[in-house]
């Protein structure tokens, strides 16, 4: 029985994981353990584990962090903390393999833990890029620690060939939260708007921001850029909490002010997969800067407005309108986004993230993997400019 961990440590990465875990459970020579931190385990109301302990997993291990603020040194602190959790997790409840997603700090965290212990990492969504986040240095460290990579893009696989990972360590899989989009039982509109308490004749905007980490002197400038544009649409909007990143709080705070102030308008702090997803089949538009925007999204043929740079970089469907973060480029986006025309340019859209058997294709691969030493001796390929096939060799 091989026993593969998971690492998640937000509401974000438990949401891709899903049908992954799933198809663990399922598989009758794999173990699952679940390795939980981060926001999971944050004071109620903002903690998530509950949603963990809801989809019926068990926890092999809780990795507690020093609570801190949301300051830049307060996130330098919390990594310190993250990695000390884990390694003492993984010494003591030691997996086969080790999952790890994206690019959050504390994912990072994790998988720097698991190196000096030598156990095996495979890193989910590597290769991808979103210059206006710390998240894009996160994520391509975990690139030069893992062993094993799950690419949701060609361009992405490209690129972590192009850091000098061997070409048989990266397959393209495609991206895990496309599996529930064909797997998962959405609400319908009259559902959600009853839950939500919105009119059910009118379909909502859907505002999903976060801070961006790079510009973190910027960050509340433009999340009130955002809400004054915001400010000059009469319609229903829903806004979900950001995520754990550095300002998030005021972040946070100014969103839950404009929400008071406004009879149509909801903030929710963690609306869960399936009625975040279920408001992206039904709302009018989507704007905010979250990957969802141009990951999820192109599937329910949606009209996204992509705001800022946090996501700068990222391979967009023809659904993405991008906008600068001031507040008369942000109401022409949205006017756009909602317009007839727009939306029936969309009809029959192709998503570039996949097809949405991401799941079958890793687990597959997890069953087969071989735990041996060419697995963890790393050889650097270096690029051979010059070759149009793009050739890699070894160094």
């Amino acid at each position: 029985m091989r026993t593969i961990g998971v690492v998640t440590v937000g509401r974000s990465d438990f949401g891709i994981y899903r049908p992954i875990l799933a198809a663990i459970r399922a598989a009758g020579d794999l173990q699952l353990k679940l390795f939980v931190g981060g926001a999971h385990l944050a004071p109620a109301p903002h903690g998530t584990v509950d949603e963990i302990n809801a989809a019926g997993y068990a926890i092999a291990r809780r990795v507690e962090a020093p609570s801190c603020g949301d300051a830049p040194l307060d996130v330098a602190h919390a990594i310190a903390g993250n990695v000390a959790g884990f390694a003492v997790a993984l010494a003591s409840d030691r997996p086969d393999l080790l999952v790890v997603l994206g690019d959050r700090y504390e994912m990072f965290a994790a998988a720097a833990a698991a190196v000096p212990l030598g156990i095996p990492l495979v890193h989910i969504h590597g290769g991808e890029v979103t210059h206006g986040a710390i998240d894009e240095s996160f994520r391509h460290a975990i690139t030069k620690f893992a062993h094993f990579h799950f690419a949701a893009t060609d361009a992405a696989a490209r690129r972590l060939r192009q850091l000098g990972e061997e070409p048989w360590r990266v397959v393209v899989s495609g991206a895990p939260s496309l599996d529930n989009l064909r797997c998962m039982s959405l609400p319908s509109w009259s559902e959600l708007a009853a839950d939500l308490r919105l009119p059910p004749d009118e379909r909502p905007l859907l505002v999903t921001y976060h801070p961006e980490t790079v510009r973190d002197e910027t960050t509340l400038g433009c999340a009130d850029e955002l809400l004054a544009a915001l400010n000059c649409f009469d319609v229903p909007i829903v806004i979900t909490a950001p995520n754990a990143d550095m300002r998030c709080r005021q972040v946070r705070m100014r969103m839950q002010e404009f929400a008071a102030s406004r009879s149509q308008v909801r903030f929710c702090e963690n609306l869960g997969s399936r009625r975040y997803f279920g408001l992206m089949r039904h709302a009018a538009a989507m704007i905010g800067n979250s990957s969802s925007g141009l990951i999820e999204a192109p599937s329910f043929e949606l009209p996204v407005v992509n705001i800022g740079m946090r996501q700068g970089g990222r391979e967009a469907a023809a659904n993405v309108i991008h906008s600068g973060d001031g507040r008369a480029e942000i109401m022409a986006a949205i006017e756009l986004a909602m317009s007839g025309e727009f939306r029936r340019g969309l009809v029959g859209l192709k998503n570039p993230y996949g097809d949405g058997y991401a799941a079958d294709r890793i687990v597959s691969q997890l069953q087969v993997l071989s735990l041996s030493e060419r697995l963890m001796l790393k050889r650097f390929c270096d690029l051979q400019f010059g070759d149009a096939t793009g050739r890699l060799e070894a160094a």
